[in-house]
């Protein structure tokens, strides 16, 4: 139901409606009571007797005739200039009709805009074959926290402001196969971060007995850095990066940080970035050994790690 903000009636005053005249109350009075015109009680217990509960409910709006409407070939030849790529000014002056009806057309046609004309990459998904064949790294910037602000309480009296005291940077990494993360709080995005983040995030899942092959990051400074660069052929790695401008070639950390945002940081208010923190590793602990993942029939991402190789456990 999409009722008008200032609408007196909705389907539960209009059975309110029926109900008190079925009691034997007279139109002027549940008129009265409601503050409503009789003339809209008499409306609803017309509909009512017609349609029974089925005529309580909102109609369309939409009007029965639309004599001033284009017709079908007219619309015809607006989308047939439309999929030759004319602008709408253009099809305007071809078609001889005003700018205002043309665009009227094509946002009904859905061509309002012209890449509406292109079709749609298909949706590629894949998954590797096993664990550590690809790992995703990406970032996340979280507003560092001090104190609970109105947004929480409902009132700003009192309440800490919150902007400009800087930024935490989350950095993920991903198994592609196996969904297995690990995830650090970082001060900044920056290459010795990057850096860093990478050889311990090669550290733990070697401690799971995964042995990681490619690394598959998108085009940020950090990652294309001479250090960055340095660290993964000392690993003996390949790295893959997305292409530009396309998240979803990395949509496997990109959900990862919707689930960490919804689950964790988000889910509930802090008082500090440190108490934030601190309760991040109960949480990714829990989605490796525990979480149901949906991508994996509804086990954890460590159910996919063989059980001989597991040497370590998230600390």
């Amino acid at each position: 139901m999409d009722a008008h903000q200032n609408a007196r009636t909705t389907p539960h005053r209009r059975r309110l409606i029926v109900e008190r005249l079925s009691e034997g109350w007279s139109v002027s009075a549940v008129a009265t009571a409601l503050g409503l015109d009789p003339k809209t009680v008499r409306k609803w217990r017309a509909r009512f007797a017609a349609e029974g509960a089925a005529g309580l409910r909102d109609r369309s709006s939409r009007p029965h005739r639309s004599p001033t409407r284009l017709d079908a070939r007219a619309e015809a030849e607006i989308a047939r200039l439309r999929r030759e790529r004319l602008s709408g000014p253009a099809i305007a002056r071809q078609a001889r009709r005003p700018l205002s009806t043309v665009g009227r057309v094509l946002r009904r046609l859905g061509l309002g805009r012209l890449a509406a004309l292109d079709p749609k990459p298909p949706v590629r998904r894949y998954e590797r074959e096993r664990p550590g064949e690809l790992i995703h790294i990406d970032t996340k910037k979280l507003g560092r926290i001090d104190g609970i602000g109105h947004r929480i309480t409902g009132h700003r009296s009192g309440m800490r402001r919150n902007r400009g005291i800087g930024w935490d940077h989350l950095h993920v990494a991903v198994d592609d196969a196996s969904r297995l993360a690990f995830t650090e709080i970082l001060p900044d995005d920056r290459k010795a971060s990057a850096t860093g983040f990478l050889a311990r995030a090669l550290a733990f899942f070697e401690s799971h007995g995964v042995v990681v092959e490619r690394v598959m990051t998108d085009n940020g400074s950090a990652y294309r850095s001479g250090a960055f660069a340095t660290a993964i052929q000392s690993a003996g790695l390949r790295h893959s990066r997305t292409r530009p401008y396309t998240p979803r070639t990395n949509g496997k950390a990109e959900r990862f940080i919707q689930s960490s945002l919804r689950e964790w940081a988000c889910a509930r208010p802090f008082t500090s970035s440190a108490e934030r923190r601190q309760a991040m590793l109960p949480w990714i602990g829990r989605y490796n050994h525990s979480r149901p993942h949906a991508a994996l029939g509804g086990q954890p991402p460590i159910s996919r790690i063989a059980k001989d190789n597991l040497l370590g456990s998230d600390s």
